[in-house]
């Protein structure tokens, strides 16, 4: 039997990318899992987008916030930042197409800093950063103005991009 709460884990070691999951935990309070680790074989290349070698950050509609979700991705990218000193990264923040398209540009602007910060705040220097917003005007799919799409599609869009410009 399962009570309503989960407890999100990290595990980490070095020379692997870090895994995390939620847990449920029984009303005993005893749980194991097991996590798989993955080799961190990251080829670094300017102009690549890291969260492609990882996975992409997303965010809610018409939010600037840092998801649960995206705080593991962002620790992997933080580990790698680490790892490579000299490693220096351009944030492109998006949007989708569900708001006006100047209120777009500040949104994802937001979703830049808020990115940005988070890294920053995890002890990357500022200086190694940088960070724009684009709003929709580099969509991932087809889901334009005016164009019907679900959920899903829309999420595609609302995202960060880690783009690698020294390394």
């Amino acid at each position: 039997i399962y009570c309503d709460t989960a407890k999100f884990v990290r595990v980490e070691k070095s020379g692997y990318l870090t895994s995390e999951e939620f847990v449920a935990i029984p009303i005993d309070g005893r749980s194991t899992k097991d996590v798989s680790l993955s080799p961190r074989n990251i080829e670094l290349t300017e102009g690549v987008d890291l969260a492609l070698l990882l996975n992409p950050i997303y965010f809610d509609l018409d939010k600037s916030n840092i998801r649960l979700d995206a705080r593991v991705e962002l620790q992997k990218i933080i580990v790698v930042m680490r790892d490579h000193p000299l490693l220096k990264i351009d944030v492109k923040s998006h949007t989708d197409s569900r708001a006006r398209d100047g209120y777009n540009m500040l949104l994802s602007n937001r979703r830049a800093q808020a990115t940005v910060a988070y890294i920053v705040r995890a002890g990357i220097e500022r200086s190694r950063l940088t960070g724009i917003g684009y709003g929709e005007t580099q969509l991932k799919n087809r889901c334009s103005n005016g164009i019907d799409c679900d959920e899903f599609e829309h999420q595609l869009n609302r995202r960060s991009e880690f783009i690698i410009v020294d390394k």
